[in-house]
């Protein structure tokens, strides 16, 4: 768990940096206990951070207000808020693995579009999954990660 802490960490690090530069809000698939969330605001505080969550048990504290709280399932709220957000994300986390690796690709697999119509071109999408997606290219994971324990992607066209 360590390990796969830091490197998310780092990753998250290495892609705001990235994204510095770039317009828009940072999206969250999975809150969790809010670790995440909180991490994020600390290195964007200025962003607008959209959270999507089925069923938010955070602590109050890395709880998003609940304009930027979309609770559901990410196979219906991402879509769902295509028009509100538009093509405007610059960084997209997601945390959605269930530790079943067939469940997991099949979630990534049923997402990627409608997360793709979120993200501008040059966003970037951290993930503890693996996506398969023609537009978006693998980046390199920070000196320290583990190959297969996070992976980066930026959106290189529309």
């Amino acid at each position: 768990m360590i390990r796969r802490l830091e490197a998310q960490r780092a990753c998250l690090a290495s892609a705001a940096r990235i994204v510095e530069s770039l317009p828009g809000p940072f999206l969250e698939l999975g809150l969790g206990n809010g670790r995440t969330y909180d991490h994020l605001r600390e290195l964007a505080p200025d962003r607008e951070i959209f959270v999507f969550e089925r069923s938010p048990a955070a602590h109050p504290d890395c709880t998003p207000a609940c304009e930027f709280l979309i609770e559901g399932d990410f196979t219906e709220t991402l879509g769902q808020r295509i028009d509100q957000l538009g093509k405007r994300a610059v960084l997209a986390h997601c945390d959605i693995g269930s530790g079943i690796k067939d469940q997991d690709m099949e979630l990534a697999g049923t997402i990627s579009s409608d997360l793709d119509a979120l993200l501008c071109v040059g966003a970037v999408v951290l993930s503890d999954q693996r996506f398969d997606r023609q537009n978006w290219s693998p980046l390199a994971v920070p000196e320290g990660v583990d190959i297969e324990r996070y992976f980066m992607y930026s959106k290189i066209q529309a």
